[in-house]
């Protein structure tokens, strides 16, 4: 089985539960396909460069899959019915990163920076 990485931005009026539905539906896809997500990142709500569907902020998860290619396709098909979803991308990758993602990481330093301005 091939490995992937799939992102997707939600849109911003959404609650974090919804999020987190959402997300939970993007794995029974794979799953039920007789893939694997082996790791779930919420990424959080975040400023967007530019307006996408009239959205200038969004949520963004992402999901390690493990699957075939007819998989990710099914998945891919699944997101772009959901109008929740304003936009995704599906790379396949020779191997999953190892703990927390680049994003997870950069966000923990902001948070060390921020305590220790606060605390100085």
């Amino acid at each position: 089985m091939a490995l992937y990485e799939h992102v997707f931005l939600a849109r911003q009026d959404l609650s974090q539960a919804q999020v987190d539905t959402l997300a939970a539906t993007a794995t029974e896809i794979v799953e039920s396909n007789q893939g694997k997500v082996t790791k779930t990142e919420t990424w959080g709500l975040k400023n967007l460069a530019y307006k996408i569907k009239r959205n200038r902020k969004a949520h963004f998860v992402m999901l390690n899959i493990e699957a075939t290619g007819d998989v990710v396709a099914e998945l891919e098909r699944q997101t772009a019915i959901n109008e929740d979803i304003i936009r995704w991308m599906t790379v396949r990758v020779d191997e999953h990163e190892g703990g927390p993602s680049v994003m997870m990481r950069k966000s923990d330093r902001e948070r060390t920076r921020r305590r220790e301005r606060e605390g100085a």
